[in-house]
């Protein structure tokens, strides 16, 4: 049986990023004590740690210092080299494990474990070569995505292919990758949840997820589903958590087709940027939940308090000047977050918005207005 490691006991986090600044803000709420390792110093979740350590993930020396400092380690992005989870779970524990992290971070061990497990998925195919990838888009059709099978996010790494004359441009992602067929989805749509130890679950309600320029743009909550389609999503996400024997919290991506089904698009295991809504809107957040999973902890209630619209907050918003925050501030009813990021880059994600309201529509009108006020 896994130890459970209450407030006072030491968070370990991998990555410096956003999502590791919220995971320690929530950590130290609980009484918890967290101890950052990231490559860069000042990173935003090192500005509210305890402890920061500043090494490369490759360095051994390092890694084994750092998890024999802590109780528990867990990790804010999935990136991390094998070498870096293994000698850290020799000094401590480690959630969610190395087989859940391998599996997310290579798009080709992602779909064939979702393949080998029947989930439904966009139909793909495996590319090494130039030679593979011609027969790939002779068997799917066009259009079709090519994707690099690591390190791709927020649409870097992959290339849309309208015709045959694509297969040999100058920008194409490289090998090895996944040739994925276009699908003519109607929705975007995520499952954010938390799977303990134990493997009890909660599930947040499904995230419907709105994109520009392939990065997440809006999320509105309670997706604007049939019921019955999103009984669907929660429940396929909870199979995929299971399958993957994970503890933490786990996001599942989807298309909703016009039929109403649903086709798994990716997974990530860690909170997630259509997650950020449960800061403001549900009884228990998603970085609660992962420290309450990787500490464990019995979860928390997942229940939705009132629907919501969040918004990101990207580098663009500065190119002209510190953003108007008095402007967004007379908006009573809109909740800023900032990620403190020193540098503000277009396409970056420097901080969200969330409203909530009567409806997940009057939400989106609202969080909308109030992020146009920033100038």
């Amino acid at each position: 049986m896994s130890r459970v490691h209450g407030p006072g006991s030491r968070l370990g986090i991998m990555g410096g990023g956003q999502l590791g600044r919220m995971l320690a803000l929530a950590a130290r709420r609980l009484g918890y004590r967290v101890h950052v390792y990231a490559p860069g110093g000042r990173s935003p979740a090192g500005q509210v740690a305890d402890v920061e350590v500043t090494a490369g993930y490759q360095d051994e020396e390092a890694v084994r210092r750092f998890a024999s400092g802590v109780d528990v380690l867990t990790f804010e992005f999935e990136n991390v080299p094998a070498d870096t989870v293994r000698w850290a779970a020799e000094h401590c524990e480690v959630r969610p494990d190395a087989k859940a992290l391998a599996t997310a971070q290579n798009r080709i061990r992602e779909k064939t474990f979702l393949s080998d497990g029947g989930f439904p998925l966009v139909p793909w195919a495996k590319v090494t070569s130039s030679a593979e990838l011609s027969g790939a888009a002779a068997r799917l059709g066009y259009p079709a995505v090519l994707k690099t099978a690591e390190s791709g996010y927020d649409g870097k790494g992959q290339r849309k292919l309208e015709g045959p004359g694509d297969l040999a441009a100058a920008d194409l992602p490289p090998f090895p990758g996944v040739l994925e067929a276009w699908v003519p989805f109607v929705m975007e749509i995520s499952v954010v949840l938390a799977r303990g130890a134990d493997g009890s679950v909660a599930v947040f309600p499904v995230c419907e997820n709105i994109h520009r320029h392939h990065i997440l743009d809006v999320t509105l909550v309670p997706a604007r589903l049939d019921p019955a389609v999103a009984r669907r999503a929660e429940e396929l996400a909870s199979a995929v958590a299971a399958r993957l024997e994970f503890t933490g919290v786990l996001a599942v991506e989807m298309f909703v087709l016009a039929d109403g089904s649903l086709l798994v698009n990716e997974i990530a295991p860690r909170p997630h940027n259509s997650g950020h809504f449960t800061l403001d809107a549900c009884v228990t957040d998603q970085f609660e939940q992962q420290l309450r999973a990787v500490c464990g902890l019995p979860l928390g209630s997942p229940e939705l308090l009132r629907p919501c619209a969040m918004a990101n907050l990207l580098g663009e918003l500065w190119s002209r000047g510190e953003p108007d925050w008095a402007a967004v501030a007379a908006f009573g009813d809109a909740r800023i977050h900032l990620y403190g990021k020193e540098a503000a880059v277009a396409g970056r994600k420097m901080g969200h918005l969330t409203v909530l309201g009567a409806t997940a529509d009057t939400a989106l009108e609202r969080v909308r207005a109030a992020r146009a006020a920033l100038g």
